[in-house]
C-alpha cells in the first residue's frame, strides 16, 4: 500500500510538471536570492538594499547584483542613488547601472521617476521577462531580488522561470503583516523554492532622548511565526530613524553607517 500511494505520488508530480516552465538560469549569476514579503509598506526594499550591500561588505571578492522586480513602485533607484537609462550591448542587452560597487536594474531606469506605471497584468509579465532575461549582468555570485508584495503573477513567474537558492520573508511584528508574511512563504514552499528564514523588521522602537523602548507593532510576532513554520529568524531590525534617513538620501545604512548598531 505505501508503495503504491509513493508511485501515485511521483506519477502525479510528474504529470504537473509537465505544465511548468524548465527553470533557466540567469546567464552568468551563480545564485539567486529573493527578498519577499505579503505584505507592502513593512520594509523589503530597504533590507533588500542593504543584504545587497552587506554581502558585498563580507566579502570583497563576490560580485553582487540588485534587481528592482515591483514594475508599479520601484524604489531601488531612489535607495541607490542611480539615474538615467541603461546603456545597450552589440547584442542588445541592457547593461545594469552601478554604485557602491552593487550592479542594479529597475523598471525605474525605464520610465519617468513621476510617471506612473498603467499597465495590466501580460505588459508587466513581459517587463519583468526583459528585467530577467535581457539585462547583461557580466559574471555576479549573488543576484538579489526585490520582489514586489503579494502572492501573484510576478512572485509565480520569477519562481518558475529560474532556479533560485532561497527566499527570505521580511516582515513586522503586526499581526496583519504576519498573515501576510505566512501566505508568502507557504507560496515559496508550493513553488519549491527554498525558504532561508524571516526578517523582524521595525521590531523595537528606542526613544532617543530617554532610551525606553517601545514594541510599536507589536514584539515578537515574527519569531512566533517562525517557530510555527520551522523557520530561522535571520535578522531583527530596530524601527530607526537613520535606516530611514540613509534610504532616502540613496546612501543605506550598511555603507554609510557600517559601525553603527542598526
Amino acid at each position: 500500500s505505501g508503495s503504491r500511494d509513493e508511485a501515485l505520488r511521483d506519477k502525479r508530480a510528474r504529470l504537473l510538471s509537465r505544465g511548468l516552465p524548465k527553470l533557466k538560469p540567469i546567464e552568468g549569476v551563480k545564485q539567486v536570492v529573493v527578498l519577499a514579503s505579503g505584505k507592502g509598506g513593512v520594509g523589503k526594499s530597504t533590507t533588500a538594499v542593504n543584504i545587497a550591500l552587506a554581502l558585498a561588505a563580507n566579502d570583497s571578492t563576490k560580485e553582487v547584483g540588485l534587481l528592482d522586480a515591483d514594475v508599479y513602485g520601484p524604489s531601488i533607484p531612489k535607495m541607490m542613488n542611480l539615474k538615467g537609462n541603461p546603456e545597450l550591448t552589440p547584442k542588445n542587452l541592457m547593461r545594469p547601472l552601478k554604485n557602491y560597487g552593487i550592479a542594479c536594474m529597475s523598471m525605474g531606469f525605464l520610465v519617468e521617476e513621476t510617471a506612473p506605471v498603467v499597465w495590466r497584468g501580460l505588459m508587466v509579465m513581459s517587463a519583468i521577462e526583459k528585467l530577467l532575461r535581457q539585462v547583461d549582468w557580466g559574471q555576479l555570485d549573488y543576484l538579489v531580488i526585490d520582489m514586489p508584495p503579494g502572492t501573484g503573477d510576478v512572485q509565480l513567474s520569477v519562481s518558475q522561470n529560474i532556479p533560485i537558492a532561497g527566499a527570505v520573508i521580511i516582515s513586522t511584528p503586526q499581526d496583519v503583516a504576519l498573515l501576510d508574511a505566512r501566505k508568502g512563504a507557504e507560496m515559496f514552499r508550493k513553488v519549491h523554492v527554498p525558504v532561508l528564514g524571516l526578517v523582524q523588521n521595525m521590531s523595537v522602537f528606542q526613544c532617543p532622548k530617554c532610551k525606553h523602548e517601545t514594541h510599536i507593532f507589536g514584539a515578537d510576532g515574527v519569531r512566533d511565526l517562525a517557530k510555527t513554520l520551522g523557520l530561522d529568524i535571520l535578522g531583527d531590525i530596530p524601527l530607526h530613524v537613520n535606516i530611514r534617513e540613509t534610504c532616502d538620501s540613496g546612501q543605506p545604512v550598511v555603507i554609510s553607517q557600517p559601525q553603527s548598531d542598526a
